[in-house]
């Protein structure tokens, strides 16, 4: 068996998924994607922090869950931080541009 047949599979379905997050957003605003965007952020930090505490407070019943949430939680917030600072890189080279 081919190693390439296996990445063009991977690939497919990358592809596939891609196609359907488009179609979902296509009917969308700008407006509302950045908002559902932050709330999800802001619910993966809640759940985060609802884990920290369920672990300082031995309210634990899995330890391993409490971890993940809060590493979800932590990765949530880089990304969007990224992608803020990006946003922002962005605007400022527009704004640098001249007409």
């Amino acid at each position: 068996m081919e190693i390439n047949s296996l990445n063009n599979l991977s690939t497919l379905s990358l592809a596939k998924n891609d196609l359907t997050n488009t179609q979902a957003v296509q009917g969308k605003s700008f407006d509302d994607i950045l908002k559902n965007a932050i709330n999800d952020v802001n619910k993966t930090q809640v759940e985060g922090y609802d884990a920290m505490r369920g672990i300082a407070t031995g309210d634990v019943p899995n330890l391993q869950e409490a971890v993940a949430k809060i590493t979800k939680a932590e990765s949530t917030l880089k990304l969007a931080l990224e992608v803020k600072n990006k946003a922002l890189g962005s605007y400022k080279e527009i704004m640098r541009m001249q007409i």
